[in-house]
Order: structure tokens, then sequence, then C-alpha cells
């Protein structure tokens, strides 16, 4: 197994298994909190552990001939099936291409397996066909294999869609927590919370008249900018999806081992957003998103890494919302509006089921 990366006398700590005790599997396993990762890393990982799955990123990545790959795969189980802003479909195809923008790789083709329940209206499977060829078309990638199963009725919710990805990592690149300072600057590319919330209103969990549509797209014109404008200086990207931004930047604390800094004022947020979250008691931090990604950049490439998101479509919104610290170690800090500091810590709970 390869070793971690070693800068300025910091080699990031070992992860240590959590121990796995729950009698059965409830929703909050899959939230992608703290239950999800006592799942993954406590009963998962240490059958299935190998190299290219130990770092738990969004893709594998392994070498084959001169090449470094990237591979990913992802199931949505989304309701409703279509929703402001998107559907089941265009978002199966964009969570794994975007996985693997953020890994740094090149998306080269997907394979995609349909879950069908009996009884669903052909017109519905119909559009979401539709609607996978043209997130596909747009994200420059081809649906080269598939499979499909059709349950019996009541046990599908519609329909399921697993997609698989993969694609040539840039050799330029070399991302991980492994590689962050301090000082380092995280950089967000836009507003948080949007499809969680847009989810939320389409089902009627909140009463709420505001339209918010879902931010799902492609994150590879984001991606191609940044590496364009930060280049080697470019350390970390991930997507905020389950478990949202407040879950990527426990997981960059914790397996870098130096802390995080966010600032409240900073974090760019819909009005809309921020009131559903309201009503139901959470913080935005932990909605998800399917278009956004996070990045952190040396403190000295930032402004232009910035720029770059700002003047890409999609990215107009994007901020400098935190830094890396020496301190707090693996943890993460905010600073609130009001001239206060509170801990940041990972998602408990299932407070938004089904919304990816």
């Amino acid at each position: 197994m390869s070793e971690p990366v070693v800068l300025n006398g910091h080699a990031p700590p070992r992860r240590r298994a959590p121990e796995f005790t729950a009698a059965r599997i409830d929703m909050s396993h899959g939230a992608g909190g703290k239950a999800t990762h006592k799942l993954i890393e406590g009963l998962l990982l240490p059958a299935l552990a190998n190299p290219a799955l130990e770092p738990l990123s969004d893709a594998g990545v392994f070498g084959f001939a001169d090449s470094r790959l990237a591979l990913t795969t992802d199931a949505f189980v989304v309701r409703p099936l279509a929703f402001p802003g998107g559907s089941i479909g265009e978002l199966a195809v964009n969570g794994t291409v975007n996985d693997l923008a953020v890994s740094g790789a090149t998306p080269l083709a997907l394979s995609s397996a349909f879950i069908i329940e009996e009884g669903l209206d052909t017109a519905i499977l119909t559009r979401e066909i539709a609607a996978m060829a043209a997130a596909a078309n747009r994200a420059g990638v081809s649906i080269v294999a598939g499979d499909t199963k059709v349950v019996e009725r009541g046990k599908g919710d519609g329909l399921y869609i697993v997609t698989t990805g993969i694609g040539v990592v840039d050799p330029a690149l070399a991302l991980g927590a492994s590689v962050v300072r301090p000082g380092d600057q995280i950089l967000c590319s836009g507003t948080l919370g949007d499809h969680g919330a847009a989810i939320l209103i389409a089902r009627g969990d909140l009463d709420l008249e505001a339209e918010v549509l879902s931010d799902t797209r492609p994150l590879t014109p984001l991606v191609d900018a940044l590496k364009t404008a930060a280049g080697p200086a470019l350390r970390f990207m991930r997507d905020p999806t389950r478990g949202g931004v407040g879950t990527v930047v426990n997981e960059l604390a914790r397996d870098s081992g130096f802390g995080v800094v966010l600032w409240e004022e900073r974090l760019p947020v819909l009005d809309v957003v921020h009131g559903a979250c309201e009503i139901l008691g959470i913080d935005p931090l932990y909605v998800a998103n399917e278009g956004k990604l996070l990045a952190v950049v040396s403190p000295e490439a930032a402004p232009a890494a910035l720029a770059a998101l700002q003047a890409t479509d999609g990215g107009e919104a994007a901020a400098i919302i935190g830094e890396i610290r020496a301190e707090p170690e693996r943890r993460v800090l905010m600073h609130t509006q009001f001239g206060g500091t509170r801990m940041i810590d990972m998602l408990v709970g299932d407070p938004l089921p089904r919304i990816c």
C-alpha cells in the first residue's frame, strides 16, 4: 500500500477503523454522516481494503499501462423522480461524471443499471432515458454498457439507477488530503444546499412558495478552469453531495491531520435555502449539492483560482470560505457572523432522506 505524502515534516495520521456495532441497518447509514462512515470503515473497508479503495475518495485511482485510471460507481434513489432543475436520469450521469472530475480525471465512459418497479409508466422511463442521453452528451461521455432489472410492485420507488464511470487521471495533478498545508485556501464554487432544498420543496415537505432549482450539472468546466488557473497548486477537490460541505470539510480535517477554519459570512447560501433549513432546524452546511465543488489551493494561487471559477458558467457565486490551519488538529471551526466560534461536527442522523 502506498505511503502518505509527507510535506514539511507532516504525515497525516492513519485512519483508525471505527467499530461497527449496529445490529440492523437504518436510514442514517445512508445519509453520508457519522453512521455512513462507521458502516463503510467498520464493516465494508476491512473486508475489501486495497490501495485504490483505501483513500475513500470520490473515485478509486489505479495504474494501468502508462496511465492512471479513476473508477467510480453510485446508486441514485431520489424521490420524486423529477424535480425543479432536473431528474433522476440527469442526476445519475452528472453525479458519476463529477466524481471522476473532482478526482482529477477526464471522464471517458459510463455504464448504467436500471432497477425498474413493476407498473412504472413507460413515459416516465422514456423521459429518464432521454434525460440521461442529453446529460451524457453535455458531459462529453458515452454510456457504453448497462443492465436492466424489474422488481415487484411496491419494492422499487418507481426507478433506481446505478451508474459507473471510468476516466484518465491528469498526470500533472496530485490531489488528496495528504498534500494540503496550513495556509491553503478553501474555495466553494457556488451556493450551498440547492439540490437538497429543491427536493424537499418538490416533495411538499416545506410550506414554501419560492422555487429552488437543483444545481445538478457536470463539473468538468469548473475543474478545467481550476486546473488551468492553479496547476500544481491545486491540492484537493470534492463535490459536496450526501452530508454536504460540513461532511467534506470534516473528512478533510480528519484525513489531513490539520484543522479547517470556515467563515460563516462568506458561505454562499440562497435566502430561500436558508429559510428552508431554518424551518427544518438543520444547517445548510449539511444539505446536498449536485453541481458544486470544494477545492483547496495554495494561498498564492487562490485569487486566480477564484477568478477562474467566477468566470465559468456555474461558478459565478464562487467564494473563498475557509482555510487550512495547523490547529485545531482534525477539527473544523466556524467563525460566526456575530464574532463567536463554534465547532462543526460531522452530520449525525438522517435529516434529509432520499435526495440523491
